[in-house]
Formats: C-alpha cells, structure tokens, sequence
C-alpha cells in the first residue's frame, strides 16, 4: 500500500455558517438522500442536535455554538435564553457544555454578535486543526499493514472534518499502514451501515460492513488488529463513555489480544467527572428499537430499553489520543499528568 497526500481523503464537511444561518446535513437522510437543513434561530439548532440532524460530540459543540451567534444577531436581550435551550438538547456530549461555556465566556467579557461569530469560527477552525493532529498521533501507534474496526461514525459527519476515530483510519490508509477497515452498522440508527460506511467511500477509501454482533468473531479471525474509537465523555480517570455497544467492543478486543483506541479532542475531557460512573447516560425513545424507517417491526405490546451510550471502563483503553498528546493504559493519574485536576 503506497503513501498518499495526508489530507487526500478527506472532502466532507457537514456543519457550515452562511453568514446569518447555520446549514446542517442532514443525517438523518443519508445515504440515500443529502439534504441540507437551515437554521435561522437557537432553537432551531437545539431542534437539531436533539433530532440527530447533527450528531457526534465535536458536530454538536460546534452547531452549538453558531446557535449562540444567531441568537445573539436576532434576539441578543435573550442569550441567556437561547444558551439553556442548546445546553438541554443533549446531556451526555460533554463538547456541547464546554462550546457553550466558552461562548458564554465570550458574552461575559462583552463580546458582540461579530465577536462571538470569530468565537465560534474558531473553535470550528481548531477543531479541524485537532482532528488533523490526532490523526498523526494515532496512527503512528498502529504498525504496518493492520486491520481496523470503527463504530458509530466519527468522521467528518461528526466534527469540523477529517474526524477523530475517523481521522485515524484516513491518516493511516494514507500512510500505508492500514490495510483493511471495517465498520460495525451501530444499531438503533445505522450510523455505521449509513454514514460510516458512507464516508469512507466517498473519500475513496475501501471498507467492509459488519453487523454489531459479528465484531468478536471478526477479532478472532485475526483481520483485526486494534478497535478505534471515539468518545463522548472522558472522565479523570480514562473512563470512557461512548456511543453504545462500545463497551462489549473493548470486552471482545482485550479477549483477543487486540487494541483498543479511543480517539477525542481535549474538550472531551471531563476532569471534573471523576469516574464513568458519574456520566448521565441519555435514554432515548424505545420507539427507535420498536420501528425502522418509522414502520413498526416488533410486536405490540413489547417493551424497549434504548440507552445511547456505555462506559468502557479505563482498563480496557490501550491508548486515549488527543490533540494533547498519547495516554498510554490511561487511569487517574495519567490523565491528571496531561489535563490536570479538576478546578
């Protein structure tokens, strides 16, 4: 496999300012239909993120954000306002407080609707920069010639571009040491199947879908050299929270002897969370595992538990990869030597 322009896959962007509005693909919609949504207000944007037009952690702060600038160009006696309604779309996206937080700090220093619109342009901008960054560190850690397997999607749908777990698996193919990506479909909305898979091809990169429950006996086939993924919390002590299903992933990968990486910006990062036990874990509608494509598929009458997310415990993380840097077999105190305590 031969060496390729670092960035040479990587075309989409997902989260773009139009000036006075947000535009959003919608991802509800893809593969079949790309279909841009416009926001003009922070409660359209809210609407959004909580409708997983817009989705993954990074996606979400940085949507976040552009629905402060709006607010702050049409109604700016309301910011208040419009910051708690973005700050209650989703609870477990830890990037989401901390853009709205920065946002806020902005407004608290007397920023105008132009200044915060610089505000939110960069953290889109260092995002993007992050991404890119991430992508070296992590695939400097994978060998020559590996096998990879993602879940859920966290490419360029989920962040300013390029992608975190995402990132990895770009930088990797173009420096020649990922031979074989797959992906698992995510289950209850596809993410993987629609937009993972989606993505790869898109940037002309070969990929193989797997159902959910194949990912252990694909590890055991030896095809599989590390799990990459991303994460929506970190908390102190490397615990991380992530889309679910990534929790029996970390499980299946240690029993196999392969690695486990989880991919993320620092704003990830929740030195203030002491342990994965402390994340909220958003239950979403059972109707989501009761209907597919809004047809029902199961039996009237039955029951649905849809938890979004799992915590994989530190233990089972090879490597945490940040823009910062590498945390080898993370716990508290090598978390703490990187990001520092809690203030």
């Amino acid at each position: 496999m031969t060496t390729q322009p670092a960035y040479s896959h990587d075309s989409i962007r997902a989260v773009i300012w139009q000036g006075d509005h947000l535009r959003l693909l919608d991802q509800r919609r893809l593969p079949a239909d790309e279909i841009w949504l416009d926001c003009h207000s922070a409660d359209e944007v809210a609407a959004a993120i909580r409708d997983l037009v817009v989705r993954g952690a990074p996606a979400i702060g940085i949507a976040a954000a552009w629905g402060v600038v709006i607010a702050a160009q049409r109604d700016p006696g309301h910011l208040d306002a419009a910051l708690a309604t973005l700050r209650a779309a989703r609870p477990t996206a830890v990037n989401l407080m901390w853009a709205l937080d920065r946002m806020k700090a902005a407004i608290v220093r007397g920023a105008d609707a132009a200044a915060l619109a610089r505000e939110a342009q960069a953290i889109q901008d260092e995002d993007l920069a992050a991404n890119r960054h991430m992508g070296e560190l992590g695939a400097a850690l994978l060998g020559r010639g590996v096998g990879v397997l993602t879940h859920c999607n966290t490419g360029s749908l989920a962040t300013a571009g390029f992608g975190t777990a995402l990132g990895v698996i770009r930088a990797g193919v173009s420096a020649g040491r990922i031979a074989r990506v797959f992906a698992g479909e995510t289950r209850p909305w596809l993410q993987g199947a629609r937009l993972t898979i989606w993505e790869l091809l898109r940037d002309r990169i070969p990929a193989t879908l797997v159902a959910d429950s194949a990912a252990a006996h694909l590890m055991k086939s030896g095809d599989v050299q590390w799990v990459i993924v991303g994460a929506d919390r970190i908390a102190a002590n490397g615990d991380v929270a992530n889309k679910i299903g990534t929790y029996q992933l970390a499980i299946g990968a240690r029993h196999h002897g392969v690695r486990f990486m989880v991919v993320a910006p620092s704003s990830t990062v929740d030195m203030s969370t002491a342990s994965g036990a402390d994340i909220e874990i958003e239950l979403r509608s059972p109707d989501e595992l009761l209907a597919y494509a809004g047809q029902r598929t199961v039996a009237a009458g039955a029951q649905a538990w849809n938890p979004v997310f799992d915590v994989t415990p530190a233990s089972l993380i090879d490597a945490i990869v940040t823009e910062r840097g590498v945390v080898e077999r993370p716990d508290a105190g090598r978390m703490a030597a990187l990001f520092g305590t809690a203030r």
